[in-house]
């Protein structure tokens, strides 16, 4: 599980970058979510950037995956910005009425500098 993402810290900001390929089942994806929580213990008060440059896949686990790592980061008290996302999981993103959950930006730098 551990290939499927990197935690790492950039000025205090904790950086997950997500590697999702273009075919992932549901397994995998609850897997990845007990994984991230057992890793984001302790952190969630802190500050999140989720590098989404290395995703492809875009269905609906994606998706859930993103929100339950928003309200892990929010219960905590956290806060959090995605960057790097593809356009086509923007438009998923604004199509579900998702982006008004997330604070987007295009570039890790500027995540760093947002969250």
């Amino acid at each position: 599980m551990a290939e499927r993402f990197y935690v790492s810290t950039e000025d205090r900001v904790n950086i997950l970058e997500l590697s999702l390929p273009l075919h992932i089942d549901h397994n995998e994806i609850d897997s990845l979510i007990e994984t991230l929580s057992r890793e984001m213990a302790g952190k969630t008060g802190q500050p999140w950037v989720v590098d989404l440059t290395q995703v492809e896949y875009t269905g609906s686990a994606a998706l859930g995956l993103l929100v339950n790592l928003r309200q892990q980061i929010k219960t905590g008290g956290g806060s959090l910005v995605l960057c790097g996302l593809s356009r086509r999981l923007s438009e998923i993103l604004h199509a579900c009425s998702l982006d008004r959950l997330f604070r987007m930006v295009p570039s890790r730098k500027a995540a760093v500098k947002a969250v």
